[in-house]
């Protein structure tokens, strides 16, 4: 090994210890669940390719997969929106997403969109796809802090797939907004996760990738953030801590 290698290893380790010692003691940390820990993108991916297959590709001629993906997706995220915003409800969002995208397709029917419906709710939960380095980082906070999920994410969905990816037993609480009645970013849920973790917020640790929902929300009460940033995209975004990569949350814990 170089010298000047050696001295640029010394001097990370420096800064990283210093980093840590500089860095207030957290007691709670607080995950968001999709995006985050669970890879949503991924996992959606899978399960939209098995869908497809299942009931459109015998009736679509040729493979329209990825024109159908790139529909489903902007209705999604459309409608995601309304959904947080209190202006769409859950049933309205869980078919709807599927019917505007097969009206794309010159395709109107019900039945149909019921069952691309009911079988993403059975199917995407059993995904595993985990973001890298998750299992690892999760193993070596629970040892030292109070983890827990903060998630807007159906609870009938969100259970399966900490259980189905094993990574449940690492958490104390897990904080749905359905069984809150609040969704990030209001305050209130996050006062409310707070509360059931018999948690300070000048204790308290909020990690997640959505700049609006996750860390301005854990901003408003007072507790600090890690905004999680795997795809690299450049943003003004300010956050206590920016991080691309989960593993490098043991440079700050």
């Amino acid at each position: 090994m170089s010298l000047l290698k050696k001295i640029l290893i010394l001097l990370q380790n420096y800064l990283n210890y210093n980093f840590k010692m500089n860095s207030k003691l957290y007691k709670h940390l607080f995950f968001d669940l999709d995006k985050t820990l669970w890879d949503l993108k991924t996992n959606s991916f899978e399960t939209l390719k098995d869908i497809y297959s299942k009931h459109l590709q015998p009736i679509l001629n040729g493979n329209n997969f990825d024109v159908f993906q790139k529909i489903y997706e902007y209705n999604n995220n459309v409608l995601w929106d309304g959904y947080r915003k209190g202006l769409v409800k859950k049933d309205a969002l869980r078919t709807e997403r599927f019917a505007l995208t097969l009206k794309e397709f010159g395709i109107k029917n019900e039945e149909l969109v019921e069952s691309m419906a009911v079988d993403y709710i059975r199917l995407s939960p059993l995904k595993k796809n985990l973001f890298p380095y998750t299992q690892e980082i999760l193993e070596y906070l629970h040892l030292k802090y109070k983890i827990h999920i903060i998630t807007n994410g159906f609870k009938e969905v969100q259970y399966l797939k900490l259980n189905h990816t094993g990574i449940i037993k690492y958490f104390t609480e897990v904080i749905l907004s359905e069984e809150t009645g609040f969704m990030k970013p209001d305050k209130n849920i996050f006062l409310y996760s707070l509360n059931k973790a018999g948690a300070n917020a000048n204790e308290s640790l909020m990690i997640g990738d959505d700049f609006e929902v996750d860390i301005k929300g854990a901003e408003s009460v007072g507790m600090d953030q890690v905004l999680f940033n795997p795809e690299k995209t450049i943003n003004n975004e300010t956050a206590t801590y920016k991080i691309t990569s989960l593993i490098e949350l043991k440079d700050i814990l």
